[in-house]
C-alpha cells in the first residue's frame, strides 16, 4: 500500500470540499419526500455543486461490470439497494421508503465524500433501527480513530455492534483512502478478515479516510443488477449507508464532511 499522509494545508482544502458535500446532502435530505424522483435530487446536486465551484466525483466513472459510465452525480439507493443506485425520473420516492444518497466532489484539486440514509415520510421501526444502528457504527469509528490505533481494532467493534443487534455488515464494499483522487490506499473495511489482519492499517497523523459502513437488515450477501451498477441485497431486505471523510489528527480524528459554519 502507498498511503499518502496529507499536510495541514491539504486537509484544509479537503475540509472545504467536505463542506460542499455536507451542504448538498442537507439540501437533498430536505427535499427527499414522497413524490420526488431520484433524478430530481440528482439535478439539484449538480446545480448546487456547480454553484459552489466544485466538480462532482461520480458522474462518468467507469466499471468493468457496466456498459455505460455512471450517469449520475449522486448514488441514490432505495430500500434493498445498498449502493450505486442510478438516479432516474422513473424512480419516485414513496412513503415508508429509506433512501441512501452517496455524494462526492472535487474542489481545488481535493475530494470530499459522504453518504446518508434518509427516511421518506413515516417508516417502520425496523427500518429506523437499521438507520440508527448504521449511524452509530460510523460514530464508533469516528470516536476510536487516532494515531497509533490499528484499524482492525475499530473494524472489530463496528462489526460486533452490527451483529449484536441482529444485522450484518456488507463485505463486498469497504471504505477507502481519499485525497486528490476519490479512491486511494488503503482499503478501509467495516469488519475483520484474514486479509485485514495480515495487512493491518496502523493509523497515523495525516491519513485521510472515507469510512462508510453499509449494514443490511438480513444477510450480508449482495448482488449487482444487470445494469452493472446497482447493488442490492440478495434476500431483498433493506440496507443503510452512512459515510464521512475523516482526517487522523494528533489527538484523534476530525470529520471533514461537515457543513460550512
Amino acid at each position: 500500500m502507498a498511503i499518502t499522509l496529507r499536510s495541514p494545508r491539504e486537509i484544509e482544502l479537503m475540509r472545504q470540499a467536505g463542506a460542499v458535500v455536507a451542504d448538498v446532502l442537507l439540501k437533498l435530505k430536505e427535499n427527499s419526500r414522497p413524490g420526488v424522483t431520484t433524478a430530481d435530487l440528482d439535478r439539484m446536486a449538480i446545480q448546487l455543486a456547480k454553484y459552489a465551484g466544485a466538480d462532482t466525483l461520480f458522474k462518468g466513472v467507469r466499471s468493468h461490470l457496466a456498459k455505460i459510465p455512471f450517469p449520475g452525480a449522486i448514488c441514490a439507493s432505495v430500500n434493498e439497494e445498498l449502493v450505486h443506485g442510478i438516479p432516474s425520473d422513473k424512480v419516485r420516492l414513496n412513503e415508508g421508503d429509506i433512501l441512501s444518497i452517496d455524494f462526492g466532489v472535487r474542489l481545488n484539486g481535493y475530494c470530499g465524500d459522504s453518504a446518508i440514509t434518509i427516511a421518506i415520510g413515516k417508516i417502520s421501526s425496523e427500518k429506523q433501527k437499521l438507520m440508527d444502528l448504521t449511524k452509530q457504527i460510523l460514530d464508533i469509528a469516528i470516536e476510536k480513530a487516532a494515531p497509533g490505533i490499528k484499524w482492525s481494532q475499530i473494524a472489530a467493534e463496528m462489526q460486533k455492534k452490527a451483529e449484536s443487534e441482529g444485522f450484518s455488515v456488507v463485505r463486498d464494499f469497504v471504505g477507502h483512502g481519499i485525497g486528490t483522487s476519490m479512491h486511494e490506499d488503503p482499503k478501509v473495511p467495516n469488519f475483520v478478515s484474514r486479509e485485514l489482519l495480515a495487512n493491518d492499517i496502523l493509523l497515523a497523523e495525516g491519513m485521510v479516510l472515507a469510512v462508510e459502513p453499509m449494514v443490511n437488515a438480513g444477510s450480508h450477501a449482495v448482488k449487482t443488477l444487470r445494469n452493472g451498477w446497482t447493488v442490492v441485497t440478495k434476500d431483498k431486505k433493506c440496507s443503510a449507508h452512512f459515510e464521512h471523510t475523516i482526517a487522523i489528527v494528533k489527538n484523534g480524528c476530525e470529520v471533514l464532511t461537515l457543513r460550512n459554519k
